[in-house]
């Protein structure tokens, strides 16, 4: 097994893997601001949400698959890999002529988006001596969620001030920086981990999620439940998804390893990271909706408004990994987060058509606060609960789940925004919407807030679900003894939240796993 270096840390060729990571992050968010300008030039607001849903289920699928590349072929080539099939995504949704050319295209980009990350934190696990590991940390919890609440405003500065197509064009110069970085900075050990690819694993794992996102996106809306084509792909996710579990069971290097959801506290994070995945997405891709085209906001300006949110977010992540760190308690924070999701999503209930702007963004702090104690309380139980010759598959799993969370829930709240909005012509940008006669303008807003009220009575139904299941977490008594709990790498935010998990101080003992 390599080891890590025994001092130094080589920092411009981290420069560049913290650069990979924050391309990652920021594309997340940024295109959230510039999706109402991208539907009212390219067309089809009915299937706006697959941009979104396309980008989430490649880069979920595609993470693990990037990992064990790395360990069969090098991890810096495979990172290397990743940010070129990122870059060549970026190229081309920029270029995108149609809607169906975009969602093409933002699926390559998952693609590569999926190696980022777990490609970075590999490197970094294998390069940098444990001592060393305090300094590196501290730079990946300040830049992750500055990048994480700055995407919103960068894409709404950017489809104000260029065109919304520089929300892809931005990530050529600081992919190209991190390649070259990399490239030249970074010289990473040979020594190469045998392993098997599950590649049935996989594409049984990406047939079933598929079919379930189109069943999700169809079933009562576009199609009768009844029809032959829904019953069709039930048919197709249920037999997907069975094989993949029996396959699963019998890989060598499965993709998502069985023996991982032996302990409870584990299966009831990845529970709620599904949950607070599909109820973020679904909310930070529709309230920009409603701020450009109910309130009039410019992209910047809704960019600017969604900061409550993620600040909120991004606040409460930190400061519940190090009440973790400091009590090796984390119940309450998840009986908490799943108590504010819910009580934020009905809060935001109260936005209609004459809601002032400020009190419309002031109002989803606590929906923000919430999704902040549930994002980083489970990722440090997914830690703590695995064992060490499992970590990495544990943050694999955690990323995976976290990401088809938000894949389907903005699949199935898209489709009932969508559905809302049935009879008005969706083809048009803010400023197209801003100079309609005064009746259609208002009869446009009106079925957009409801719309966005059917996404948000969505958002509660999920938060409700997840403080049901957070009191099933079984609070266990850290050890008496033993080595401090694994630092939790921050989760991505095309996987519903960013934010630096702390880890135990040295000297005080992780929780133990159920």
């Amino acid at each position: 097994m390599t080891r890590p270096q025994p001092s130094g840390i080589p920092y411009l060729g981290i420069s560049g893997l913290m650069l990979g990571i924050v391309l990652g992050t920021l594309d997340g968010t940024i295109v959230g601001t510039a999706l109402p300008t991208i539907a009212g030039e390219l067309g089809g607001l009915d299937r706006l949400s697959w941009v979104v849903t396309a980008y989430l289920l490649t880069a979920a699928v595609s993470t693990p698959l990037w990992g064990k590349l790395g360990d069969l072929h090098g991890r810096k080539g495979a990172y290397l890999s990743a940010v070129g099939v990122f870059l060549a995504g970026s190229v081309l949704s920029g270029l995108a002529q149609t809607m169906d050319q975009l969602i093409v295209f933002r699926a390559l980009q998952g693609i590569g988006a999926g190696g980022l990350m777990v490609g970075a934190f590999a490197l970094i696990g294998t390069l940098i001596a444990p001592g060393d590991s305090p300094r590196v940390q501290a730079i990946t919890g300040t830049m992750l969620p500055l990048a994480f609440a700055g995407g919103p405003l960068v894409g709404g500065l950017l489809t104000d001030h260029l065109n919304w197509r520089w929300a892809f064009y931005v990530n050529l110069p600081v992919g190209l920086a991190a390649l070259l970085l990399v490239s030249l900075a970074l010289t990473a050990p040979t020594t190469r981990v045998r392993a098997r690819v599950d590649w049935a694993g996989a594409l049984l794992l990406t047939t079933g999620i598929l079919a379930l996102t189109l069943l999700a996106t169809w079933a009562g809306t576009t199609h009768a439940w009844t029809s032959p084509r829904i019953l069709a792909l039930t048919a197709v996710a249920v037999a997907a998804l069975t094989a993949f579990v029996r396959v699963e069971r019998r890989a060598e290097e499965p993709v998502i390893p069985p023996r991982l959801f032996r302990g409870r506290d584990f299966a009831v994070a990845q529970l709620l990271s599904l949950l607070v995945g599909a109820a973020m997405l679904a909310v930070m891709n529709h309230l920009p909706q409603y701020l450009q085209f109910v309130r009039g906001q410019s992209s910047t300006a809704s960019g600017l408004l969604l900061l409550p949110l993620l600040l909120g977010m991004v606040a409460v992540q930190l400061a519940t990994g190090r009440s973790v760190a400091r009590t090796g308690r984390y119940r309450i924070h998840t009986i908490t987060g799943g108590a504010l999701m819910t009580a934020g999503a009905l809060l935001l209930l109260l936005l209609d058509v004459g809601t002032p702007t400020v009190a419309a963004s002031a109002l989803t702090v606590v929906l923000g606060a919430g999704m902040g104690f549930l994002t980083q309380s489970t990722t440090l139980i997914t830690m703590y609960g695995a064992e060490p010759r499992d970590m990495g598959a544990a943050s694999g799993t955690l990323t995976l789940v976290r990401t088809l969370g938000g894949s389907l829930g903005v699949a199935v709240l898209g489709a009932v925004f969508t559905a809302r909005l049935a009879g008005h012509d969706t083809d048009r940008t803010p400023a197209q919407v801003a100079m309609l006669p005064e009746p259609v303008r208002e009869a446009f807003r009106a079925a957009l807030t409801s719309g966005l009220h059917g996404v948000l009575l969505g958002t509660a139904l999920l938060s409700a679900l997840a403080f049901a299941a957070a009191w099933l977490v079984r609070e266990v008594p850290p050890r008496r003894s033993g080595p401090p709990g694994p630092p939790a790498p921050p989760a991505p935010a095309t996987e519903a939240g960013s934010g630096s998990a702390v880890p135990p101080p040295a000297g005080r003992p992780a929780p133990r796993p159920s």
